[in-house]
């Protein structure tokens, strides 16, 4: 048994089960024992492999995106330009490097933010950009970024942030909760009071006993957080996770542990928990803010952004072995088959500001 399993029992024990945001929020975020807090989850050697560590390409579109923004905002000055849950720093790593190219005196100018909760993560990233000429700070939320127009990107933040789950009992809809069964081991159980039916879907009247339904208060209000500090200040982001583009029923929490899944309750804190993104949630959040929002898969928002091309360009002067390495990150990332179809895009600008690959509001 994990250490912190060893707390959640005892936990359980004494003050009762709890809700799954709450036991997700502590296998993910305990300052002693948490997910996040004591492991390094990315890469070959981690639990699951991100986008950017996949391919430079990826960050360097993404750089793109962000800057063609900046231009269709008209250019604004001083700006910030961040990332939001940025993991080793190496997405920030590839846009700081395209930024300079593309423009130098932005990528000089601008003021560079780094929003990270782990201390040990924050270390990491320092190391990847240690290298890097242009100043770069760290925040722990938002609320301390610049008052000026901001840039943001988050590509897997909203799947780690904690959501409540509902199950359809034979007496209605209970909140689910994590207890104890007879033998002290954790356990799924639906909570006695009743919830409020406001929060359940508009198809949850017909589902069948057993469904369960997925909200996440906790990532709208980060999205509201986001959100209204560009409709103050100006400016875009752009979000990427894996999920849905349309609310429904189901259970996709999840735990991803050396690159497979297991149990959700079987190792807390050693396993990373995530579940899938609902869009359309998010997206309705940001269009509360008086901003447009364009929806896409991953695979269509890098076909549109010229991945193809760029990989022409990277594999010109390589062996075939070189060639072939690019063609197969290029499907790894945008085919349907990998990450093109689950993966979702969100992007953010100020209404009737549209840019490529979007042509207009969804």
């Amino acid at each position: 048994m994990t250490r912190l399993k060893t707390r959640i029992v005892d936990l359980i024990d004494a003050l009762g089960p709890l809700p799954v945001n709450e036991y997700m929020a502590m296998c993910l975020f305990d300052p002693a024992d948490g997910y996040y807090t004591t492991r390094e989850p990315f890469g070959a050697a981690g639990d699951f492999v991100t986008a950017p560590e996949i391919s430079q390409m990826f960050g360097e579109l993404v750089a793109v995106w962000l800057y063609q923004a900046w231009a269709a905002i008209a250019r604004p000055m001083p700006v910030t330009i961040a990332e939001i849950g940025p993991g080793r720093g190496t997405l920030m790593k590839d846009m700081l490097r395209t930024l300079s190219r593309l423009d130098p005196a932005l990528a000089n100018g601008a003021a560079f933010a780094m929003i990270e909760t782990s201390p040990r993560l924050a270390e990491i990233q320092k190391q990847t950009l240690g290298a890097t000429p242009f100043a770069v700070r760290w925040h722990e939320t938002i609320e301390t970024l610049p008052d000026q127009p901001l840039l943001i990107v988050g590509n897997e933040l909203f799947d780690a942030v904690p959501i409540r789950q509902f199950v359809r009992t034979a007496t209605g809809w209970r909140e689910r909760m994590v207890g104890l069964d007879d033998k002290g081991e954790l356990r799924f159980f639906a909570g006695a009071g009743s919830i409020d039916p406001t929060l359940l879907p508009l198809d949850a009247a017909e589902a069948p006993q057993g469904a369960i339904v997925e909200v996440a208060p906790a990532r709208a209000a980060l999205m509201a957080a986001i959100a209204g500090r560009m409709a103050r200040n100006g400016g875009a982001g752009l979000f990427l996770d894996y999920g849905h583009l349309q609310p429904g029923v189901g259970d996709t929490l999840q735990a991803l542990r050396r690159h497979n899944h297991e149990d959700v309750l079987a190792n807390p804190g050693e396993a990373d928990l995530t579940s899938h993104v609902d869009f359309a949630a998010l997206a309705a959040t940001v269009r509360a803010h008086g901003l447009d929002v364009h929806l896409s898969t991953q695979g269509s928002f890098l076909l549109g952004m010229g991945i193809l091309e760029r990989a022409g360009r990277l594999g010109a002067d390589g062996d075939q072995a070189a060639r072939d390495k690019i063609t197969g990150e290029v499907e790894r990332l945008a085919g349907p088959q990998a990450m093109g179809e689950l993966f979702k895009v969100l992007a953010v600008l100020p209404r009737g500001v549209p840019i490529r690959p979007f042509a207009t509001a969804d």
